[in-house]
C-alpha cells in the first residue's frame, strides 16, 4: 500500500507513525469516495424522472445521513486526537536529552544550507549578532572557550551519525525557508530571528536530499542540499578533524 501511495523511502524512526497516519487517512478517504459515489449512483437510479414524475417536497424521513455524518466525524476525531496530536506532541515536547543526541544547527540562506556543529566538546559557544562580520558570519564570541571548536561544515552538506537522535535547530539569515527531508519525514520552516528545534532519529545511512519547501526567491528551485547519515565512527572522525582545524583557526581571533 505504501508503494501504491508513492511514498519515499523511510529513513527515520518516527517516520513509520507518519506513514501509518497517511495510510489511515487514505483508507478513510477511499471508503468515503466509494460510499458517496455509490449513494450518488443509487440516487440517480432511484429518483429518476421516469419513476418520479412529480417532485416530493417531504424530503428524507430517516436520520440515516445524520448517523453517517456522526460516524465519519468520530473516525476523523480518532485520527486527529488518537494519532495526529499525540505524534505531534511527542516530537514537539518530548525531546531527548542533549547528551543522548547529536546537536547541530541548520542555517538557511538564499539559496543554500549551512550545517553548524558544536565540535568535539558537544557544546555551542556564545553568539552575538553585533559580532557578525565578513569573517564571523555567525557572530561567534571568541572570548568564550566553548566557541573555539565550533565549526561550519561544507556548504549544502549536513552530516549526522546513524542510529542516534538528532536535535537540529533551524534558523535563517534572510527570508523564510523550509527545511524538508522527505525520507526522514521532517519539515520545519526556517524563520529569520527565530531558532526552532526539531528532532528525529535516522535509522538508515546514506545521502538524502534537503529541499526548501517554502518559496524563498527567484532561485528557490536551486536550493538543494545533501543530508548524509554515516556510521558513528565516521562521524566521530569528521568531528575530531574539523574541531582541530576550527580550534587552530580560532587562535587568530583571540
Amino acid at each position: 500500500m505504501m508503494k501504491l501511495l508513492g511514498l519515499p523511502m523511510l529513513a527515520s524512526e518516527h517516520g513509520k507513525h507518519v506513514d501509518d497516519f497517511i495510510l489511515y487517512v487514505h483508507w478513510l478517504m477511499g471508503v468515503l469516495f466509494v460510499g458517496w459515489l455509490a449513494y450518488f449512483l443509487y440516487a440517480l437510479f432511484r429518483f429518476r424522472a421516469s419513476k418520479n414524475p412529480r417532485a416530493s417536497y417531504a424530503g428524507a424521513q430517516t436520520h440515516a445521513s445524520t448517523y453517517l455524518e456522526a460516524a465519519v466525524t468520530a473516525i476523523e476525531g480518532v485520527l486527529l486526537i488518537g494519532l495526529s496530536i499525540p505524534l505531534w506532541a511527542k516530537f514537539a515536547d518530548k525531546f531527548p536529552s542533549p547528551g543522548e543526541a547529536t546537536n547541530i544547527r541548520v542555517v538557511a540562506e538564499q539559496f543554500a544550507w549551512n550545517g553548524v556543529y558544536p565540535g568535539a566538546d558537544g557544546e555551542f559557544g556564545r553568539q552575538d549578532f553585533h559580532l557578525v562580520s565578513g569573517t564571523n558570519e555567525f557572530g561567534w564570541d571568541y572570548t568564550d572557550p566553548k566557541v573555539k571548536d565550533n565549526f561550519k561544515g561544507n556548504l549544502n552538506e549536513i552530516i549526522v551519525p546513524e542510529g542516534k537522535p538528532v536535535i537540529a535547530t533551524i534558523s535563517s539569515k534572510d527570508v523564510i525557508h523550509s527545511f524538508k527531508i522527505n525520507p526522514m519525514r521532517v519539515t520545519q520552516d526556517a524563520i529569520p530571528g527565530m531558532a526552532i528545534p526539531i528532532w528525529f532519529k535516522p535509522i538508515t545511512n546514506g545521502t538524502f536530499i534537503i529541499n526548501c519547501a517554502q518559496l524563498c526567491g527567484n532561485s528557490h528551485f536551486f536550493m538543494k542540499g545533501f543530508f548524509r547519515v554515516v556510521p558513528q565512527a565516521d562521524y566521530d572522525k569528521f568531528i575530531a578533524e574539523k574541531s582541530r582545524t576550527a580550534a587552530a583557526s580560532a587562535g587568530g581571533f583571540e
